[in-house]
Order: structure tokens, then sequence, then C-alpha cells
């Protein structure tokens, strides 16, 4: 993934965003996720061999004697475990009968399965759940991007929000200043009550300014601990200022429309096109016979130490062959069905470039515009610091007051305000658009 968070030149930036990529718990998650995938690939695998169990098992039973005399016979060491006759009628019984039998019997044995994937039922289930697994890769790629994306808004913010906090509060001390003066000016009658509610209305617009800029500024704090999986008491790790996060030296205003295919999210569609297309084989060779191969041996008898002598041994081989004959078109229902969720998958793909395309169109567009409305806020800027010049130059002359001074220091607060604004969208605009180019287009790992 390229660290394109390090175009911006602020190592305080690079730190809150390396801390946000150990401890935020999203990303955990889609660590956890992407494991998960990757070891139902292995296990699924693990289909392609043989099975081998071994079983132990041992009994206590009691034989009825009513019930014909069944029972395990002579055993390898000479012992007979049967059923005996009663005495007889003839012999002075009351009647025939076989007494009961109880005895221990000790089983172990071995069983061997094996089911060729002879029509791919199994190679088609790994590769979709490959394809998965690389799917949840590019998921969590693509949650790397977004959290790193956040994390440098949220700083961008913070900074904005500090340089505006600090302007609102020059404006404020100015506007009682310049209040001071215009009631001194009423009081020795150079200046009218509408002068003096006129600098009122002034002084509560700029105090109006404070309580949204802290209102976001608080949030805005509450966001960067959240991102950096922090508690909400929690110390952040540094102030951010708009002179510190740099611009990279050139963008670009066009770019080949093959650097959209690096995004996470379309790669992603296609892995999910590639995983749903192997569940349409897999559909269709479950309609398809199905084979099995069964083995099994060990050994049976009341002695553990006798279970594998002479009479104790066994073994079964079997073969299966299992075709569908009749299933009411449930089999073929659902390879339809495979079909319509590969045709939903591919239109979904589709979907996806289309919106890459409109992101990054919209993020050139909007770096072109805020560029502009850059230069302009800059211009307006210059032009309120020039004013300014002159208008101490004359204030210190005494061609002017005091209080035209400070309504030019205003003008020139209200600019660098707006200039704040826009530098913040030109950083945000280009944190935008490494994000809609999935992380950057130079020297990218593929």
């Amino acid at each position: 993934m390229a660290t394109w968070w390090r175009s911006f030149e602020s190592p305080a930036l690079n730190e809150l965003v390396e801390r946000a990529f150990i401890a935020n718990p999203n990303l955990q998650a889609a660590q956890a996720a992407l494991r998960a995938a990757q070891e139902n690939v292995a296990a699924q695998k693990g289909y392609f061999f043989p099975t081998v169990q071994v079983s132990y098992s041992p009994a206590r039973s009691k034989i009825a004697g009513n019930q014909g005399g069944s029972s395990p016979g002579i055993q390898g060491d000479g012992t007979v475990i049967s059923t005996r006759a009663g005495t007889p009628a003839s012999a002075g019984g009351a009647a025939p009968f076989n007494s009961p039998v109880i005895y221990n019997f000790h089983t172990a044995q071995v069983t061997v399965g094996f089911n060729p994937d002879v029509f791919g039922v199994n190679r088609r289930l790994v590769e979709s759940l490959a394809a998965n697994a690389r799917l949840q890769g590019l998921q969590l790629e693509a949650s790397y991007i977004t959290l790193a994306t956040n994390v440098v808004a949220a700083a961008i913010q913070d900074a904005l929000l500090r340089r505006q906090l600090a302007t609102a509060q020059a404006l404020i001390e100015s506007s009682v200043s310049a209040l001071e003066i215009v009631q001194r000016q009423q009081r020795l009658g150079y200046a009218t009550r509408l002068d003096v509610a006129n600098q009122e209305t002034a002084l509560a617009q700029a105090r109006q300014l404070l309580p949204p800029l802290q209102k976001q500024f608080g949030q805005n704090q509450n966001l960067l601990r959240t991102l950096t999986g922090s508690p909400q008491d929690a110390e952040l790790p540094a102030a951010f200022d708009l002179e510190q996060l740099k611009l990279p030296p050139e963008l670009p205003l066009r770019l080949p429309s093959q650097l959209v295919e690096q995004r996470p999210d379309i790669r992603a569609a296609e892995e999910q096109v590639r995983a749903l297309s192997e569940l349409v084989g897999v559909a269709r060779a479950n309609r398809l016979p199905q084979f099995s191969i069964e083995a099994n041996a060990g050994g049976g008898a009341r002695q553990i130490n006798q279970m594998f002598s002479p009479g104790g041994p066994f073994f079964n081989l079997a073969g299966n062959l299992a075709a569908p004959v009749f299933d009411a078109g449930t089999l073929k229902f659902r390879e339809r069905a495979a079909r319509e969720n590969l045709q939903q998958a591919a239109a979904q793909y589709q979907a996806t470039v289309l919106t890459a395309f409109q992101n990054v169109a919209d993020t050139l567009q909007a770096i072109q515009a805020d560029a502009q409305a850059l230069e302009t806020a800059l211009a307006v800027e210059q032009a309120a610091q020039a004013a300014l010049r002159l208008t101490r130059k004359q204030h210190a002359s005494g061609y002017i007051d005091r209080l035209v001074l400070l309504n030019a220091e205003r003008v020139l607060q209200q600019a660098q305000f707006d200039v704040a604004q826009a530098k913040a969208n030109r950083l945000g605009d280009t944190a935008t658009l490494y994000q809609a180019l999935g992380g950057g287009w130079w020297n990218r790992a593929t």
C-alpha cells in the first residue's frame, strides 16, 4: 500500500496514521475476516486428500438368553462368550431356556474415506473460496485507505478549526476595541447612537462565530480519538497547523483511466465475479454422479491385547456411486440461481466501475475549482494586507483615527479566515484524490 499521506510532509500526521493502523478496531476486524477466509481456503483444500479416522470403543454388554443365544463366540485366547443352555424339562427343569451372558468387548478400527473430485466440485469450491479470500484482502486494503483518509481529513479539520478559532477570537478583540472607541466618541459628541449600534452588531456577529467553531472542534477531537482507537478522555498526540501541512508539488488534472483499476473496490468486485462464477460450476457438477470410496480395518475381542490376535481382525472396503435421478428440479434451479447471482455480480461490477470514474472526475473538478478559490482568497488577503499597511501609515501620520485602523484589521482577519478554509479545502481534495485512486498512483506495489 502506498503511504500517500507522507506527501503532506507532516511527521505528526504520519505518527497519527500509524497509530490508527495499530489500534483502530474496524481495521482489526477486517484483518480477522481475512485470516478467517484464508483458513477456509486451507480447510477446503483438505478434501482433495483421503480422510483417516481412528476409533476405539470399549463396551460391557449383557445378552438375554431369550434372544436365541447370539454372542461374539469363541475368542482368540480360547475363551467362549456365549449364552448357556439351562436344564431342559426332560432333566427335571421346568422348561428349556438359555442363560444370559455378561461380557466386556473392545473394538478398535481405522477408517479411510476418499471422494474423488471427478467433475471438479471441490476444485471449484476451493477457487471460489480463494476468490473470497482475495476479496477480503482487498476489503482490508480499502479499510486501510479509508482509515488513512479519515485520519488525514480529521487532521486537516483540526488545523483549520484551530486557525479559525484564533481568527474569530482576534475579530472579537478588534470589535471590542472598536466598540469602546465609538462609545467614547459618542460621549464626546463625535458619534451617534446609530454608530454605536452598528459596532455592537459587528461585535455580536463576531462572537456568533465562536460557538459553532468550538462545537466542531470538540466533535473533531472526539473523531480523532475514535479513529485512533483511543478512549474519549485520552490525550491526542499533537495539534495540527495548516502551515505544517504541505500540498504535493504537483497534482494531475487528467489521469489515465487504467489507474482506476487499482482501486480495491473495483478489484474486490472482480473477485466477487470470479467467486460466483466458480459456484456456477459447483452447481453444475452437483447434477452429475458423485463417487466415494471407504475402507476400514480393525479388531475386536473381550480383552484389549487380543483385539488383533487370530479371530479378532476385520476389514471392509466399499465404493459408492450416486447420481440424481429425480429431485423435482431442485439441482437445476440451484444452477439457474447461481447463474443469476453471477449476472448480478457482473452488473454490480459495472456499477462499481462507473461510480469510480464519477468519483475521480468529481475529485479532479473539485481540485481545479478549489485551486481557483484559493487563488482568489489569497488575492483578497494580499489586498487586505496592502490596505492595512497603508492605513497604518495614515494612522501614524495622524490622518485617520484608531477606528479606521481597527476596521482594516478586521477586514484582513476575515480574509485570513476565508484563506484558511480555502487551504483546508485544497488539502482535503488531495486526500480525496488519493483515496479515489486507491491510495495514490506512484511507486505503488502491485
